[in-house]
């Protein structure tokens, strides 16, 4: 599978968040990293580098900031993989094109993790 094919997959493994964070650093892939888990949660862990924090609970603050993404490449995740598959669901449905979601969640995630508050 190649790395164009791994950033239009919808359900995506640890390992293969992790390919594709390498190629993305490498410049040989693009897309938007999201997490939509609450503030709090961010603060614990999260992802490194995750480029946008989105709560479920703001959704309709922040949905229509975003819609200069529907044609790009967006990755989501949360705790477990539940409320980014429901927001994944949504912003299909919305006409967004490429929306993967970490299956399982930050909690199976092996990768590189950090704490502290969102800052972009």
């Amino acid at each position: 599978m190649t790395i164009e094919d791994l950033v239009k997959k919808e359900q995506l493994s640890d390992s293969e968040l992790q390919t594709l964070l390498e190629a993305r650093e490498q410049g040989k892939v693009d897309f938007t990293l999201i997490d939509v888990r609450e503030p709090f949660e961010y603060e614990m862990t999260h992802i490194v580098p995750t480029d946008m924090l989105l709560p479920t609970t703001q959704f309709q603050q922040w949905f229509p900031n975003i819609q200069d993404l529907k044609d790009k490449n967006i990755i989501i995740y949360c705790r477990t993989g539940n409320r980014s598959y429901q927001v994944q669901q949504f912003l299909k449905q919305q006409g967004f094109q490429t929306v993967g979601n970490l299956q399982y969640g930050i909690v199976d995630y092996s990768g590189e993790v950090a704490q502290g508050t969102f800052e972009k």
